[in-house]
């Protein structure tokens, strides 16, 4: 079922698990975390210019998912896509191959479909629905990891535990949209136990409150709609660009001439 669903909105499932199992499994790590993992210093300066702006500028940083499924991240090589991927073990490529596969099939009966309705008619009824679902889901899973008022750490080596990356998570309030995507606002609950089911979440995080203390940053209330997370978002995009290449507890850091010409 969840090959079949995820083919219709063009995410390669079986990839897209096996990757998003990696970044439950070393959710802030900077060398191993999968899912808007930070950049080095080094990366960055490695990127061109164009390419540093637009990383940062909105809207494009809220486009990314199909080209992260596509290309990874920077300073990460193999794609979603490849069974050669380095993102995969040997005993998976089959499974990448299925899904690829179906991808395929998912994006030649669109075309297909251009052909028999007309371009703009699939752009409006399947065009449209999927570049909100990409805009969506890049801002939640970024702000999951980001923006955050205090600036939360990245660790490396020895430093690194579940329980220190899972800390670096942040809960967010989406105000009427909680019920919607399953309350996944709870994230941090979700990262240390992601085997509690969605309609445990608020419960198990009411419960885990206690125990984590000032480990736990309550999420500010959000009317019906989160417009307050704009600014969390703006806010970090401003200033999350790097990381230092050394250190195993690190912050981001800004590069003040991303701007200047």
């Amino acid at each position: 079922m969840g090959l079949l669903l995820h083919s219709f909105i063009l995410v390669p499932y079986h990839g897209w698990r096996i990757s998003h199992r990696t970044h439950h499994q070393n959710h802030g790590n900077v060398e191993k975390d999968e899912s808007w993992v930070p950049l080095t210093k080094k990366t960055y300066k490695q990127l061109e210019r164009r390419t540093r702006i637009l990383r940062f500028t909105l809207p494009f940083p809220i486009l990314a998912y199909p080209f992260y499924l596509m290309w990874r991240s920077p300073g990460k090589e193999g794609s979603h896509f490849n069974p050669y991927s380095d993102l995969f073990a040997p005993s998976e490529r089959k499974d990448i191959v299925i899904s690829t596969s179906c991808w395929t099939l998912m994006a030649v009966l669109l075309v297909y479909l251009s052909f028999v309705f007309g371009p703009f008619q699939i752009f409006k009824l399947y065009g449209v629905p999927y570049w909100i679902f990409v805009m969506w889901l890049d801002v939640v899973t970024y702000l999951h990891h980001h923006g955050y008022e205090q600036k939360l750490p990245w660790y490396r080596g020895e430093e690194w535990t579940y329980l220190r990356g899972g800390l670096t998570t942040v809960d967010r309030d989406y105000g009427l949209f909680n019920n919607i995507h399953h309350d996944i606002g709870t994230h941090v609950i979700h990262h240390l136990f992601p085997q509690i089911p969605h309609y445990h979440l608020v419960e198990a995080t009411k419960a885990a409150k206690g125990v984590l203390g000032k480990y736990y940053r309550e999420p500010k209330k959000s009317g019906p709609i989160p417009i307050h997370l704009v600014n969390n978002l703006v806010n970090s995009l401003k200033q999350d660009h790097y990381v230092s290449d050394q250190g195993n507890i690190v912050f981001y850091q800004t590069d003040p001439y991303l701007y200047h010409y």
